[in-house]
């Protein structure tokens, strides 16, 4: 068989090696799953303008993230429960993410543990879902600091967990001979790991989180300008362009069409970043045009790692920089930094 050509070849390999149960998880969305369809369809609104005869013969895809220097836009997302794609799971993904120059996002459900991500080297984050018990939380503050992880990715837009009917439908729990080592269980459904989340969090919390951490503290789930406005003015370090994957409120708007109004309200005065229905190169250029440092990619890696472990995640990524890189030249752009909002046009509707 030949090797997969596009993200889309990867995800139909993935659904016929995976569980019906696993891949409904890792690929529904909640409710009708509107959203979850918005999320990609939404690119084809956003028209790209090319400008020609320049000097595109050396073209680079490196940007700063939070100071920090990475080789491709495109970070993995946080997702849980990895080894249910493949034995190797968060370490393989990690392994991909190095090689390709690239930050890896460790969920707090993953099922390896952060100090096995953490001996890949891969450049770190330490994805944070806010636990009720507060020992808990400081124990994840404290233990992310002391593994060289960056950055805490707090994910705010889960104080409760969505309606997700292909879960729902199939009943499917995490594998048993799977642990989860955030809270030392094994065998549950996904909605009984989140449980363990507080939905109490608030604005207060954030920079008591960036104190105990030690760490930058980007928040994940932003889709207001009323909301990033609140993050900068609670120090936030960076926030996330994110609906959770159209997984927690269906009919929210796809998160390409939410961005601008994000970036200007931002106003420069922290990073941001985005995430939702990347699938190719043109989708990583569109947000950057809009004004996205970096995009955070979940499936797609995800479905690498299910088809061919490592290789299969590395691969996506390498996809994804080889169409970015393209997309750069034909667009008259020489890096990420020579893209403007210029280089975008919201299509008329129809």
């Amino acid at each position: 068989m030949s090797e997969p050509l596009n993200v889309f070849e990867y995800e139909s390999l993935a659904a016929a090696k995976l569980s019906d149960g696993a891949y409904a998880f890792y690929a529904g969305g909640a409710n009708d799953e509107l959203t979850l369809r918005e999320n990609v369809e939404a690119y084809r609104h956003w028209h790209l303008r090319p400008r020609v005869l320049r000097d595109v013969a050396d073209v680079g895809t490196s940007v700063t993230i939070l100071g920090r220097e990475i080789s491709l836009p495109v970070l993995v997302a946080p997702m849980a429960y990895q080894r249910a794609a493949h034995p190797d799971g968060e370490v393989a993904m990690a392994h991909a993410a190095r090689e390709a120059g690239t930050i890896m996002c460790h969920s707090t459900f993953a099922t390896a543990t952060p100090a096995e991500v953490a001996a890949t080297g891969v450049e770190r984050w330490f994805q944070l879902y806010v636990p009720r018990d507060e020992g808990l939380k400081r124990e994840f503050c404290v233990q992310a600091r002391e593994l060289g992880f960056s950055a805490l990715v707090v994910t705010v837009d889960l104080p409760a967990v969505g309606r997700r009917e292909r879960d729902l439908r199939s009943g499917w729990s995490v594998p048993p001979e799977l642990i989860v080592p955030s809270v030392g269980l094994r065998g549950l459904k996904p909605r009984e790991y989140v449980a363990m989340v507080s939905p109490s969090v608030t604005w207060d919390d954030v920079e008591s989180l960036a104190s105990a951490a030690g760490l930058p503290v980007v928040l994940k789930g932003i889709l207001t300008a009323e909301d990033a406005v609140l993050a900068c003015e609670h120090g936030a370090a960076g926030i996330v362009v994110s609906n959770h994957g159209a997984r927690q409120l269906d009919g929210v708007a796809a998160t390409i069409d939410v961005l601008p109004e994000v970036v200007d309200a931002v106003a420069g005065r922290t990073e941001v970043l985005f995430d939702g229905g990347i699938r190719r190169g043109t989708d990583v250029v569109k947000a950057l045009a809009l004004g996205a440092s970096a995009v955070l990619a979940g499936r797609a890696p995800l479905w690498g790692l299910a088809v061919a472990g490592q290789g299969g995640a590395r691969h996506v990524l390498e996809l994804l920089r080889a169409e970015l890189e393209l997309a750069l030249q034909l667009l008259g752009c020489r890096s990420p930094a020579d893209l403007t909002r210029d280089h975008v046009r919201r299509a008329p509707l129809a």
